[in-house]
């Protein structure tokens, strides 16, 4: 792994990256690129258009769904959210198979490049890589336990920050990782809470390459199951069971408890709850913006030329995933980290969450979206449909 410290942040974001929005997609469209909506607005002119009948009602026309099935059609065509939840399709082949799931042939001397390739990267890359993960999760076993018979001093905690820097910057270059870190001073400090768009279990190895964490998130089993136990033992971490009620409760009285406590580790929350392919930021869940303390923002962008680290767990076991990002050429990442932010006064949580997904958004270069990411697993919610129902009711109603 190759850590670079950028020197300053970008000048100029438009400059750098490139356009966010598509153009041909109407603003008041369910897919639309600017200010998405989830339902259309209702034509407030509709009465003085179309003129009265004689007992008052306003004239319904064929016209008034036309919103509706354009924003369906769009969507077909085009659907700005399912999209989120599969591997961004490169517009150039980077020679890995799984950025070119179409496969054709092009040329004998292109399949001559990804044969050689093929083979460096199963016979040379791949062991190399393997036996550095096998080391360094050996390694924050051993560590973590030790640490974990030592009583809490200042010791502890300064031996805990030092090894856990050393056993995640041996596990990032089981990945070939190629970090750059923007605006270190921004660094999240003790008791505050770092949220940061989330791409994949890389994006906790990203990120404590450069600063020590208490961690919390979804209780795993297998191999990622082992290390959570292993982080445990050297400091406080929380694991939950989204499913269970009691589980939810007792998170967010930790938080509570844990910002209110400065001495204590800054936690790494990441707050979509799920994996979106790096090509956006969806819905924050508003959990933990609303316990108070310091927001600490971090945007993570990863360049999927040279690797794609999106996880979609619904179809990627973790050694598949594993064995796809030990396979790749690199992992090539840059992480900003924004000024804290603090919920100001007369804002709820819900919007104090977006004001932060939109400046996390803006800085990586990310579509901010506003739907839910749990989308990936779960129908629409009934009281969307219910809503779109209502403003069609709203269009054809007389008062």
């Amino acid at each position: 792994m190759k850590i670079e410290k950028a020197s300053k942040r970008r000048s100029s974001l438009d400059e750098d990256l490139p356009p966010l929005r598509t153009n041909g997609s109407s603003p008041n469209s369910l897919i639309s690129r600017e200010g998405v909506k989830l339902v259309p607005e209702p034509k407030l002119e509709r009465i003085e258009d179309v003129g009265l009948r004689g007992n008052g009602r306003a004239v319904f026309g064929l016209d008034d769904p036309m919103d509706f099935i354009k924003a369906g059609v769009e969507a077909i065509i085009d659907d700005e959210v399912t999209k989120r939840f599969a591997a961004e399709e490169l517009s150039s082949w980077n020679l890995l198979t799984r950025t070119n799931n179409n496969y054709q042939y092009l040329s004998l001397r292109l399949t001559i490049i990804w044969c050689f390739g093929f083979l460096f990267r199963y016979t040379v890359l791949l062991p190399i890589r393997l036996l550095l993960l096998v080391f360094g999760v050996m390694w924050l076993c051993l560590c973590t336990a030790f640490i974990g018979y030592l009583p809490a001093s200042r010791f502890k905690k300064w031996l805990n920050w030092h090894i856990s820097l050393m056993c995640f910057r041996i596990l990032s270059r089981a990945f070939s990782a190629i970090i750059t870190y923007h605006n270190r001073e921004n660094r999240a400090q003790g008791g505050g809470i770092c949220v940061a768009n989330h791409t994949s279990p890389i994006d906790v190895v990203v990120l404590a390459c450069d600063n020590c964490y208490a961690l919390i998130g979804q209780s795993h089993t297998g191999f990622f199951g082992l290390l959570q136990r292993a982080l445990t033992r050297a400091s406080s971490h929380i694991w939950f069971e989204r499913s269970e009620v009691k589980d939810r409760t007792a998170v967010t009285k930790r938080l509570r408890e844990h910002v209110e406590d400065k001495n204590k580790l800054p936690i790494l929350i990441f707050p979509e709850g799920t994996c979106i392919n790096n090509t956006s930021v969806m819905m924050f869940k508003k959990g933990s913006f609303e316990i108070g303390g310091t927001i600490y923002p971090a945007a993570i962008k990863y360049d999927p030329k040279f690797g794609d680290p999106f996880w979609n767990s619904s179809k990627q076991t973790a050694i598949h995933y594993l064995l796809m990002m030990m396979t790749s050429w690199a992992i090539v990442c840059e992480v900003w980290y924004l000024p804290p932010m603090i919920i100001k006064e007369g804002e709820d949580a819900v919007d104090f969450a977006n004001r932060v997904k939109a400046e996390i958004a803006s800085c990586g270069g990310l579509v901010d979206l506003m739907w839910d990411g749990q989308l990936k697993r779960v129908k629409a919610k009934k009281e969307w449909r219910q809503k779109q129902q209502e403003v069609f009711s709203q269009k054809i109603r007389c008062d």
